[in-house]
């Protein structure tokens, strides 16, 4: 049986000289070309098959994924062949997520009519700044305070239930959905690529996040931590327009160059396909049941193996009598206009007071064997003695005053938190 090899006749091909025979079948151009002359590699790299692949999305892999998520924002076309896409996104502006089911008839019927639950967050992409992401998160949240880096926009979003946003966790959030019916979440990114930079001279390119997007199935305790699907994509998130300029230029820059260069170089696509990627590691995820504002559920996130975000921090200073001369001042309004307080960050993983004691006791140099107690004075002046409750009940990012009583009974000394 023979088959004819058939592509059109354009002035490429011709003077190429790699098409000189349309009407001979496979085993004739078999016979008539020695062995090595032509290779399948060859054909392929034909301009027309060329043209033919780059309308495709990049796809590592030719296995269908459960799941499919789509960024409604076009990729760069200022991105190499082979290279990841690279999407520009304005600060704030909400973008479309479509959630997608991808599965084929039968496949994964254990979560049939009932919800998966999907984590989505942003994070470095660079490895240097993946093993620094606490500090820098915790950089950002100083001179941001009050923020998110990443918002759902609720009144947007289709198809969405229960989406949660950690008050402790900024860029991050969460929600459950139905494979089986129409999901759209938008996002807004309020963090900006340049906010990141290690030199701020003006003009220095700004380093690239990921999105990224970890979908889990509930298991026997209805807790949603079986693992179904992660997949994530490239961003850099600009000022308000900006992503447009950028997109604009490489658009320019693209249409400048010589054909032969065009050619290295992927299109721009209109939307952004999440490529499938590993989980986001040892995350401990939170539990759907009844928790108001999270406020029973401080969860840690490492962001690499031996890295562990806190889950709680917390504010102190130190009580001095200059302090409390200033504090006087203040509540009679006689302190200075520059009178300030330093406080100093303490980050706890165990919730304990044991924990607590030695921290502060690290923060001031001291032996924990020196700290007796802790206590938190209450209302009407009452010193309520700390438990791994009490901490457990902390509010994120609580400041306190730190006084001392000397212990009449020892050396030590009783901690108060004002």
């Amino acid at each position: 049986m023979a088959w004819a090899l058939k592509l059109p006749l354009t002035d490429e091909v011709i003077e190429s000289g790699l098409a000189q025979d349309f009407d001979a079948s496979l085993s004739g151009i078999g016979q008539e070309l020695g062995a090595g002359a032509y290779s399948m590699s060859d054909v392929l790299a034909l301009p027309i098959f060329k043209q033919e692949e780059s309308n495709l999305p990049p796809d590592s892999e030719n296995k269908i994924l459960p799941f499919q998520y789509v960024l409604c924002a076009a990729t760069s076309p200022a991105v190499k062949l082979h290279d990841e896409t690279l999407t520009y996104l304005n600060q704030g502006q909400s973008y479309e997520i479509r959630m997608l089911d991808n599965r084929k008839i039968g496949e994964l019927p254990e979560i049939t009519g009932k919800m998966v639950k999907s984590i989505i967050r942003v994070v470095f992409h660079d490895r240097r700044l993946q093993y620094t992401e606490h500090q820098q998160l915790e950089g950002w949240r100083w001179n941001r305070p009050g923020d998110r880096i990443l918002d759902l926009d609720i009144p947007m979003s289709v198809g969405i239930i229960d989406p949660r946003a950690n008050p402790t966790q900024l860029n991050t959030v969460e929600f459950l959905w139905d494979p089986s019916k129409r999901t759209s979440v938008f996002i807004q990114v309020h963090c900006i690529s340049t906010e990141f930079t290690m030199r701020k001279h003006g003009g220095e390119k700004g380093v690239p996040f990921r999105i990224q997007i970890d979908t889990f199935k509930a298991n026997e305790s209805e807790e949603y931590t079986e693992h179904l699907h992660s997949a994530s994509c490239q961003v850099k998130v600009f000022k308000p327009k900006g992503a447009d300029r950028k997109q604009k230029t490489d658009r320019e820059k693209m249409e400048k160059r010589a054909p032969q260069e065009k050619e290295k170089y992927q299109p721009s696509y209109e939307t952004t396909i999440l490529t499938e990627c590993c989980p986001w590691p040892e995350v401990t995820y939170v539990s759907n049941s009844p928790s108001p504002g999270f406020n029973s559920t401080h969860n840690s996130f490492p962001v690499a193996e031996g890295i562990v975000r806190p889950r709680l921090t917390i504010y102190v200073c130190q009580e001095s009598q200059q302090t409390r001369e200033q504090q006087v001042k203040h509540e009679n309004g006689d302190a200075a206009a520059n009178t300030f307080f330093v406080y100093h960050a303490i980050y706890l993983e165990e919730l304990t007071a044991a924990e607590l004691t030695e921290k502060i006791a690290q923060l001031f140099n001291i032996s924990p064997r020196q700290i007796n107690q802790i206590f938190k004075q209450g209302p009407t002046g009452i010193h309520v003695l700390v438990s791994d409750e009490m901490i457990q009940n902390f509010q994120d990012e609580v400041c306190f005053v730190l006084d001392t009583m000397k212990d009449d009974t020892n050396d030590g000394y009783h901690i108060i938190l004002k």
